[in-house]
């Protein structure tokens, strides 16, 4: 049997995130912080991290920010991507990505949240703004 979606760690890396080894360090309905360690897997072909990757982090971060807000609230469910718009600042090829996100706007159906990622020296790389749309958790 599976795990009902309400009893899911969103601190535990999953799929493409474990995959990615983004680590979820705090995870709440206010938001989420993690890190993820760039190396030669993240990177596009001319040797910096890949936009992929960052548009992947704000996605995973924006989701599990938008759960646990939806957990917490009483209002359930869950919430998936509906619009990502990432935009890129500075190139990284290695180190320590920060990654933290802010709630813009929580409402019934739809929340936004901007993520931001940081390199080890705190300058931003990547900022991120994820449109979610709240939905009702699949039976079974």
């Amino acid at each position: 049997m599976d795990t009902p979606a309400h009893a899911l760690d969103a601190t535990e890396a999953r799929g493409l995130d474990k995959l990615l080894g983004f680590t979820v360090t705090h995870a709440d309905g206010e938001g989420v912080r993690g890190t993820l360690d760039i190396s030669e897997i993240h990177h596009q072909p001319f040797g910096i991290t890949h936009g992929g990757v960052y548009c992947a982090l704000a996605e995973s971060a924006a989701s599990i920010s938008a759960y646990c807000w939806l957990q917490e609230t009483g209002i359930g469910g869950s919430a998936v991507g509906a619009n990502n718009s990432t935009d890129f600042l500075r190139p990284v090829a290695g180190g320590v990505l920060s990654v933290s996100t802010t709630p813009i706007h929580r409402g019934r159906r739809q929340q936004l949240w901007q993520v931001d990622m940081t390199d080890a020296d705190g300058k931003l790389v990547a900022q991120s703004r994820v449109r979610l749309q709240n939905i009702e958790m699949p039976t079974a």
